[in-house]
Order: structure tokens, then sequence, then C-alpha cells
């Protein structure tokens, strides 16, 4: 059934029938014969220097590429066979191969039931998720959700529902064209994850909105473009883009691996190849529900029975009020078992590792104390008060992603400026690759579409700064959306090969707070342009989730399907999220006050409202320009594009062989999540990705080749699922957990309550500079 995009699902060629439940081709000895004399040797030849081309810096690919170039220099047949074959077969990367089948199936992917499934879910998904992000605290409901149920619903439309078929102008469909395919799922998952989250705007509105801050309503038109606009420019950017991003091999896209290995494992119920995956037989089915129930069971003691677990500093519980031991050995405010000591001025009046800013008695810090009339600056309570102390860590957060943005930029030129620019030239003409190729046989999506979308988006995008009072001038939001489209290409290229997300988040209102002084609404709408352009691009292509447009490429959606079912569901939910918001605020009682009965507080708004004031009231200038106690950190700026050019030097001229596994923008992208991630997030990364992707894998290869991927998508179901009814069975209705040692006395340390400073200020006295 060809659903209503004409030419959506295949181009001319014939679309192959196979089992809905599809395996793994297994390859024998005379069919990799046949495969030997079937290959081409100038086109292996022209094949291998491409890769080469492309991949001789890779270093993910270290002997792999050491192969092509030994079959290019020695010229033997075999060897250029065999080197041709392990990149045009399949993935070269054993992580793709694991999770990624190199097959493609042929269903039907754009059907009536998918697309009613995808707009009953976007619905759902995104209202329900817009209303508890007011709640403190709040629970998500994750594309994953969506995935495993909706699988279940599937099945059952295809056993009750008639199969009578439908003729509407010409158009033949039905309501059950039959099994429930593992592409339709695809489909409605696709729609799921670039809309199931709360739009980012919807914090700015929450902040203009909100009684409790900036109490300003510019109208429901205004809500509408702004956030649509927001959402749809980054979509159309990533599309423009997936030469870069999504058609080469090398952009693996990581994160969607548990995804994609869910998929195959819900609609592949058969059981595994002992002699293949270390003697291990169960199915991937039944392995994924066993794994997942497993997780759900256990969350319950951390999040329930023994809270203690959650951050096990059990060293702090033995001295819970030992300053420099919660310092060292905290996993709330404290190293986490990291015996470093920063020796930073004022550093000892405030916790080590913290997101809260502080004023000068060690208490919150309070904008409302220096804000005059209209939300402006007024210097004399300003001076009066205090200025803004950053935790430690947190003021390294801010210079660490000036740092990775600066190395971002540098790393990409100089690593990979021949490769953009070949890639701009050849199109889909690239390197061979088996995905690659297997989708070459439907239609893609045309580039103008995009175009068209990026007019239409950035259209919004003026009506919305020039129809209202935002404060932003036109050039200001070309600005915030030129320096998304700076970024778009070097960070996802980053996020595609590390799994490492780098954002605006602090560098857009550092630059909107230097250009439009005293402005902060202003400087709100230019941060959310800024960074929800490149989110969004980031989000159409790759989620913390799952991925959108690699996802389609990899489970071989046509393109088209995956463009409009990626718009419709964007726009839609937009309605739903902005709907659900107005209602909320207008017909619950005391909604974003700290003192709502419900908790209906909106934390997210607040934090954005607290965030405008700073960097639009305060400004940047007075944190880190001349004479500011973090001027200092201005230097990351240039230490983040002077790495790159060693990390270069060293490798491209020195050929010095490790070097080339070091890269700047991920070392300092990474560290730069330190807060709101603690040192104990760093630790536990570090040790379960070297058990599980450097230990089983070197040991028992095929038992990672065929669970891995499986097993970070059950324990992630698993923890989601038992996050979800903890939330409403516990902490909803607010039922008394165990009040034992567990869940209380482990709290009760200097690290847990946030107070791990050496030194205490007295009762009316104060620390820091005597005049700001």
């Amino acid at each position: 059934m060809k659903f209503p995009f004409k030419g959506a699902e295949v181009s001319s060629t014939t679309t192959a029938e196979i089992n809905p439940d599809p395996v793994i081709n297994e390859t024998t000895s005379d069919s990799s014969d046949e495969k030997f004399r079937s290959v081409d040797i100038p086109t292996a030849i022209a094949d291998l220097d491409k890769i080469k081309h492309a991949h001789q810096w890779d270093p993910n690919l270290p002997q792999d590429v050491d192969a092509v170039e030994s079959a290019l220099k020695h010229g033997d047949v075999e060897e250029i066979t065999e080197a041709d074959l392990l990149f045009t077969e399949d993935s070269p990367y054993e992580e793709v191969r694991a999770a990624v089948r190199n097959v493609d199936g042929g269903e039907a992917a754009c059907t009536v039931r998918a697309w009613i499934l995808g707009m009953i879910f976007v619905t759902i998904g995104s209202g329900l998720n817009m209303l508890l992000s007011m709640r403190n605290p709040a629970v998500n409901f994750p594309a994953l959700v969506v995935v495993l149920l909706v699988y279940p619903i599937g099945c059952l439309w295809a056993k009750v529902i008639p199969t009578r078929k439908f003729n509407t102008f010409g158009l033949e469909w039905t309501f059950n064209p039959g099994p429930f395919t593992i592409k339709e799922h695809v489909v409605i998952t696709l729609m799921s994850n670039v809309s199931i989250s709360y739009a980012y705007s919807t914090d700015a509105l929450l902040a203009l909105q909100g009684k409790p801050f900036y109490n300003i309503n510019l109208g429901w038109g205004f809500a509408f473009i702004f956030t649509l606009s927001s959402q749809l420019i980054g979509i159309s950017l990533s599309g423009m883009f997936r030469r870069f991003l999504i058609w080469p091999s090398a952009m693996m896209w990581p994160t969607q691996f548990a995804y994609t290995s869910l998929f195959y494992a819900l609609h592949d119920k058969s059981k595994s190849d002992g002699s293949k995956s270390n003697g291990w037989v169960i199915s991937r089915y039944r392995y994924f529900f066993i794994v997942m129930g497993g997780m759900f069971c256990y969350y319950w003691i951390p999040a329930v029975l023994w809270q203690g677990l959650s951050v096990f500093a059990f060293v702090t519980w033995i001295r819970p009020d030992n300053v420099v031991l919660n310092q060292l050995f905290g996993g709330f405010t404290g190293l986490s078992l990291i015996p470093i000591t920063f020796d930073w001025t004022y550093a000892e009046y405030i916790p080590l590792v913290t997101s809260q800013v502080y004023d000068n008695t060690q208490h919150a810090y309070n904008v409302s104390r220096i804000l005059g009339d209209s939300f402006t600056l007024d210097i004399d309570k300003y001076r009066s008060y205090s200025p803004l102390f950053l935790s430690p860590t947190l003021a390294l957060n801010y210079g660490l992603s000036f740092a990775a943005l600066t190395a971002a930029l540098v790393h990409i030129v100089l690593f990979h400026g021949e490769e953009i620019w070949y890639r701009f030239k050849t199109a889909r003409d690239q390197e061979p690759d088996i995905h690659l190729k297997l989708m070459k046989k439907y239609v893609e999506a045309p580039e103008w579409w995009y175009l068209a979308l990026l007019a239409i988006s950035l259209a919004l995008g003026l009506g919305t700064v020039l129809g209202y009072d935002s404060q932003l001038p036109w050039w200001g939001f070309f600005v915030s959306v030129i320096l998304a489209l700076v970024f778009v290409v070097p960070t996802c290229m980053i996020l595609a090969i590390s799994n490492i997300q780098l954002s605006l988040n602090v560098i857009s209102p550092f630059l909107a707070g230097l250009i439009f002084p005293g402005r902060p609404i202003g400087v709100m709408i230019f941060k959310v342009f800024s960074t929800i352009t490149l989110g969004q691009a980031q989000t159409y292509v790759n989620t913390k989730q799952s991925s959108d447009l690699k996802m389609g490429h990899y489970m071989k959606i046509p393109p088209r399907v995956t463009f409009w079912c990626q718009v419709v569901a964007s726009i839609w939910a937009v309605f739903v999220q902005i709907a659900v918001m107005n209602w909320t605020l207008g017909n619950i009682p005391d909604v974003c006050s700290n003192t709502q009965p419900s908790h209906f507080s909106c934390p997210n708004g607040r934090a954005f409202f607290s965030s405008s004031i700073v960097w639009g009231v305060l400004g940047p200038r007075r944190m880190f320009g001349a004479g500011s106690m973090y001027v200092n950190f201005n230097w990351l700026w240039l230490v983040g594009a002077g790495f790159p050019v060693l990390l270069w030097f060293l490798g491209r001229k020195m050929r010095i062989s490790f070097a080339r596994h070091f890269n700047a923008p991920i070392m300092f992208g990474a560290m730069a999540w330190l807060p709101p991630a603690t040192p104990l997030s760093f630790s536990t990364w570090a040790i379960f990705g070297l058990i599980f992707n450097y230990g089983i894998r070197r040991r028992f290869n095929g038992w990672w080749r065929t669970y891995n991927y499986v097993t970070a998508a059950a324990l992630d179901a698993g923890l989601i699922l038992s996050t979800i009814v903890v939330f409403f069975v516990i902490t909803l209705p607010g039922v008394t957990i165990p009040q034992w040692w567990g869940n209380v006395d482990v709290f009760n340390t200097v690290d847990a309550s946030y107070t791990g400073w050496l030194k205490t200020v007295p009762e009316g006295e104060t620390f820091g500079p005597a005049t700001w």
C-alpha cells in the first residue's frame, strides 16, 4: 500500500518481499567465493581510494584503514577484494554490525495504521510531558516508552481490525495492511522522538507568562509561532546537511544502537546461534524482557527501600560533619573519591560541585533583590546586596563550554575540512557503504523541501520578533540563527562519532548579554532560537533517546516518509503543548508559585527566568569582564582553539600514533557536563564502559555482538518504567517511604545537605570583595 506521498515508499525498482520478522542472512563459504569472483577490480580500487580519502584519520578504524592502504600499495587482487568487501558488504564498524542489519526487509512503512498510532502517541506523550514538566519533581515519558507500548497495540490491531480495503480518489488504502511491521514501528517512534518531549521554548513562555516571573502574556499567536519556528528551523538545517551527517558510514550515532537492537529483538523471536554467541541461545526477545524485568524490580531498592544506594558515599556516613571528608568523597557536592583540591578564591565558602549560584552570605542568589522597575538592574540594590558567586565546578563548566565550542570549530577545520569539502561535492556518490547503497532504491527527500521549510520557519521567527514586544531586533534574530548554523556541522559530527553533545546554552546567553545588555526578555528569546535551533538539528539527526534521520537511514525508512512524519508530528505537538501549557496557567490556582499545593511550581520556567536575569540584567561583563572574579576563564576560549592545533601537529606532522585517539572537543565537552553531572557520573560511566566495551567485548565477543546493545535497551527500559511507576505510586500521592537509617540518616551529611563549605560566614557578615 502506498499512502499519501507518491513515490515516498520506493523508487522505480522493486521492493523485495520478505518475512515481517527478518533475520540476519548467514554467509556460507560458497557465497563468499561467489562474492570474491563478482568483485570488479577497477571498481574496487576506485572504492578503496574513496574509503582511504574518507577514513584515513578515523580513530575508530585504525587497522581497517591500514588494510586499505596496504591493498592499494601492493596491488594484490585478493587483498584488494578482501578490503573492498570489508567496507561494501557490511559496515566497517563492529558496533554498527552488532546493532544494525545489512539487509532491507522491504516492509511497508507509511501506512494508515502507523499514522493513526503515531499521532495518538504524539498527542498523549507531548501533552502529558508538557503538563508534568511544570511540576516539581517531574517525570518524563521518553520515546522508549512509546516503543514498548505501541508494539503490543500494533500486534493487537493486526489481529482484530478488519482488513477491508477502501478506495479514495483512486488511492487504495486499508486500516489493517496485515502483520505489524518493524518499519511501521520505527515510523511511529520517529514521530514520537522529535515531538514527545516538551518544546524548549515553553520554558521561556512560562518565564514570560508565569505570575511569579515576568507575568507578561503576549497571546496565543506569539506562543504558537515562537514555538513552531524555533522547532522547525533546526529540522530544516539538519536535512540540508545530510551529506555530512547521515550518509557517511563514519557518522555512526552510537546512542541509537540500543534502539535498533530493541526493534530487532521485538520483531525477531528466533533463538540465537550459540556457535556465534559464546554458547548463548536464548532469543533476544526473551533476554530483553528478563533483563528489563530484573532492572524494574531492582530500581525499587535505591528509589524507595534504600535511597542511600543512589549515591553510595559511604565514607561520608562515617563522618557526616567532616567538611574535608565530605568534599573529597561526597557524591552530591563532593568530588566522589577524586583526591584533588581547588585553590580558587572564595571556594572555601561554597560547595565544590553544584549548579546553584550563591550570594556573599552563603545563600542562594536572590535575583529579585537587584531588580528595579521593568526588570532592569538597580545598581544601588546590586551594590548593597552581593556579587554573584559560582561554585568551582560551575565556573569550570562555563569555561570548558567556551573551550569546547572553539575546539569544535578548529578541530573540524583541521581534521575534517577536506572531508567536508569532499562530501559537499560528492553528495550521495560517496565511499561505498551498505546502508547508503540499500537506501538508494528509495526516492530521496529533495533539498528544496528543507529549503522551503527553512524559509517558512524563518518567516515565522521574524514574525515573532517584529510583531511583538520581544526586546529582540530583527537582526538579532538572524544572529541567533547564524550562531546555531555555524555549529551544526561541527557539533553534530562530534555527536555522531562520540555521543558527546555540545550545546549553546552557555555561549548563547553570554553573547546575547553582551549584544543586548539590559534586555532580559530579548536575551531569553535569543537563547531559545540559537540553542534550540542547534538542539533540534541534533534531535532530528539524533537525540539522547534515539535517532531520527540516522535511525531512518539504518532501518531503511524511505526518506520522504521520514520527512513528512517528522514535520507533521512536530507541528501537531506544538498545538498540543501550547494548549496544555495555557490551560494549566489558566486553570490551576497559584501555578508556578513555590507554595502551589500540587507542586506545579514551574521549575524549568523559574530556572529560565533566573538565567535571563543573570545574563540579561546582571550581564556577562560583570561576571567575566575586566576586573571580575571570573575574568581568567576567558583564557579557555584560546585554550580550546589551541589544543586541536597541538593534537593535529602531533598526529599529522609528527605521526605520533597515540595522538589520533585524542579529540579536543570531546575532552572539553564531556567535562563541561560537570555540573549537573558529578564526578560519580564519570566514574560510573568509565567503569561500566570498560567492563562491557573492553573486557566483555574482547573476551566474549560473540555475546557482545548478540546481546550488548539489547542489554543497554533493557536496562534503560526497566529503569524508565520503574521510575514512572514509582512516581505515580509513591511520589505523586505522597506515600511515606520506610523511615530507617538507609533513607534518613545517610542524607544527614554536609555533602547531601549542600553545605559542604570549609568556612561558615557568621550571622550578619559576608565573604568576598568589599566592593563590586
